[in-house]
């Protein structure tokens, strides 16, 4: 390979670090988004606003382990660890390693683990870190656009992997992973939050008490 094409090949790599170290969380987060769009599926971070509309039905006090599917660069990790009891847990899954780099490095939390894998394998991560089973799962994971059989493997172990009366939080830019979720949660609340860029469907599907 010629010098010249070596430099074309290094260029766009060089240029998002550049924008990641200059821009900071933004930066890494708008990297991501540039090498795997399809599975980040924003080009920012959610707003405050989708946050805490998000996490309103939460209860904290019964929540021992909570699980967050593509964390991105922690917009949600930091209030939820804010929230959470001093002995529960978070458990974030991420296929991207520059994510779950990110956040090993800034998030000094002994509750916070970040795992590189599929949320297809929720149910062998969250046993493999002493776990039988989750209170809440999240994710903004985009449904519409993952590989095909992905979103229902995901809906379905998710399902499996929440406690009863435990709840699958999501939040989309399209109904796709609604679909997905009605095939398991018999209670599926929906929302809307204009204030995001972009406006995103909250939904949180429950899962029926023994």
């Amino acid at each position: 390979m010629s010098d010249s094409n070596q430099m074309a090949l290094n260029r766009p790599r060089s240029l998002r670090s550049r924008v990641g170290r200059l821009f900071g969380q933004w930066g890494v987060f708008f990297r991501g988004f540039v090498e795997h769009p399809r599975m980040v599926g924003s080009i920012i971070p959610s707003s405050r606003f989708t946050i805490d509309k998000m996490l309103a039905p939460v209860k904290w006090d019964e929540c021992k382990l909570f699980v967050e599917y593509g964390p991105g660069v922690g917009t949600f990790c930091f209030p939820v660890l804010e929230k959470m009891r001093g002995d529960a847990a978070l458990i974030v899954i991420d296929t991207n390693p520059l994510y779950v780099d990110y956040l090993n490095k800034t998030i000094a939390d002994s509750r916070f683990t970040a795992v590189l894998g599929s949320a297809e394998n929720v149910e062998e991560i969250i046993k493999t870190h002493g776990h039988d089973h989750a209170d809440y799962v999240l994710s903004g994971l985009p449904f519409s656009t993952l590989p095909d059989g992905v979103g229902p493997a995901i809906a379905a172990a998710t399902h499996r992997v929440i406690r009863p009366g435990g709840a699958f939080l999501v939040y989309q830019f399209s109904a796709k992973a609604r679909d997905f979720m009605a095939k398991h949660f018999n209670r599926i609340d929906e929302g809307f939050e204009l204030w995001n860029v972009l406006p995103c469907k909250l939904f949180w599907g429950w899962k029926d008490a023994a």
